[in-house]
């Protein structure tokens, strides 16, 4: 492999001759050697928008001649469009600022943008601080690129794959609101509903979870850029966070803000805490909807087997036939993923000390995941088990005219007493509701039939 030599104030040091990174990036490489997860590509996209947004903030307040803005600009947008991510090689195990990824950033940028004035023939040149990192810190970038990604990756990738399950569950919902079945409660025979009420119960679980995922994210549009260093906005012209924000929200097209306390945006992740608790919560909710999927499904004989799923793949190496719900599987497993991973946001971020947190690339790391994370298991589910739910007519009807809570319908008419007194000794006897209440002298067959009414247990009415 050939090499080049770059220098930073420690000295030389021997770069991949065909990577666009400096000194400090390698140095990186080098002295944290810890793991297999590299900062997510996301974060990358993010701080090409954030430092156009600065170039362009900087010529706006004439901090930074016109053809070095344009350049730095220009090399952004290569970036972002072309994916050069080969050239972003640092893991998430690093300087808890996010440090080296700012200076990763900053060394690709100008490392390209001064290949390309030689190539046209300009004298100009950029430096990775001087030029691509000017009125900023990596303790103001780092914290703004969470912003971007998290916000962004929220609104493109997780709301789109959460509504496209609701509305596959609602149509299901609305299928099946004339199919009757037993209720359970504590894993016990209940009084009976409808599947579609049932259903109706995961469809509005998952609306909540949207509007508490929309709501809470709306906290990130709060940018930290501005506060440099500690929060005063050393090096920095007093517009310079505003103006970056807006060219922000102008390359995004999605709102953002400089925040009004600089010392909080650097210090405190309270703002994705409070956003990766409605992720938490999304990931409870499809933890008790994919189990319950699993268990309606389970059998085919010697289960509930309420409802059918999809038969995907052969479910075991050594018994032939068996089918086993696999998405559930997936989708509850991904649901204990985001709930540590809110534990591990949840701890770093109450580690600020002083002026920063340094347990920046943990946070956001861990927010990314559980966003990709839900995303693809939720598209995942819908397509390949929630789309193909079917009824099982048969087993319902067997299950609602076998269980004993229908008696719940008789408390009006013999009080709770009598009504015990029929299911307990239709338990013991093996003998219907009917055959009981009728046995015991509290009802005749005709009250019975009009007491026990389905249609009537599953809508009430006063």
């Amino acid at each position: 492999m050939a090499f080049r030599t770059e220098k930073d104030t420690l000295g030389d040091i021997q770069v991949p001759a065909d990577k666009w990174w400096g000194a400090q990036t390698q140095r990186s490489t080098e002295n944290f050697k810890i793991g297999t997860e590299t900062m997510p590509r996301e974060i990358t996209d993010a701080f090409t928008v954030l430092k156009e947004a600065c170039a362009a903030a900087n010529a706006d307040l004439g901090n930074m001649e016109s053809e070095k803005a344009d350049m730095i600009q220009a090399v952004c947008q290569e970036l972002r469009e072309a994916k050069h991510y080969d050239h972003f090689p640092l893991v998430v195990w690093q300087t808890g600022s996010g440090t080296q990824s700012n200076m990763n950033m900053n060394e690709v940028v100008a490392f390209r943008s001064n290949e390309k004035f030689r190539s046209s023939g300009a004298e100009t040149s950029i430096h990775p601080n001087d030029d691509v990192n000017k009125s900023q810190s990596s303790n103001d970038t780092f914290p703004t690129a969470m912003h971007i990604a998290a916000l962004q990756e929220v609104h493109d990738r997780l709301l789109p794959a959460l509504k496209q399950l609701k509305t596959t569950l609602r149509l299901k919902a609305e299928q099946f609101d004339d199919v009757i079945k037993i209720g359970r409660t504590h894993l016990q025979d209940a009084t009976p509903l409808t599947l579609g009420q049932e259903m109706s119960g995961w469809v509005h679980m998952l609306e909540k979870s949207e509007e508490m995922i929309q709501q809470s994210s709306e906290q990130l549009r709060h940018l930290a850029i501005g506060g440099t260093a500690v929060g005063t906005g050393i090096n920095a012209h007093p517009e310079f966070g505003k103006r970056t924000a807006d060219h922000i929200s102008r390359i995004t097209g999605v709102t953002f803000h400089s925040s009004e306390n600089k010392f909080h945006a650097l210090t405190s992740h309270d703002e994705i805490v409070y956003a990766h608790g409605a992720l938490k919560a999304l990931a409870a909710d499809l933890m008790k909807i994919s189990n319950d999927v699993r268990w309606l499904a389970s059998g085919p004989r010697s289960g509930i087997g309420e409802i059918t799923i999809p038969a995907n793949e052969p479910g075991s190496s050594i018994m032939p036939g068996k089918v086993n719900p696999t998405q559930s599987e997936a989708l509850t497993m991904v649901a204990v993923q985001v709930m540590g991973n809110d534990a591990a946001i949840g701890f770093a971020a109450s580690q600020g000390n002083f002026e920063l947190n340094v347990f920046k690339p943990v946070i956001i790391y861990n927010f990314l995941q559980s966003v990709r994370l839900l995303a693809d298991s939720m598209l995942s589910f819908d397509e390949k088990c929630a789309a193909g739910i079917e009824v099982n007519e048969e087993i319902i009807e067997k299950h609602v005219r076998n269980s004993l809570m229908l008696v719940t319908a008789l408390n009006p008419h013999i009080g709770y007493e009598k009504a015990a007194e029929i299911a307990k000794t239709a338990f013991a006897d093996n003998s219907t509701l009917k055959e009981t209440a009728v046995k015991l002298g509290y009802l005749t067959e005709e009250q019975f039939d009009e007491y026990i009414d389905l249609e009537k247990m599953v809508r009430p009415k006063a």
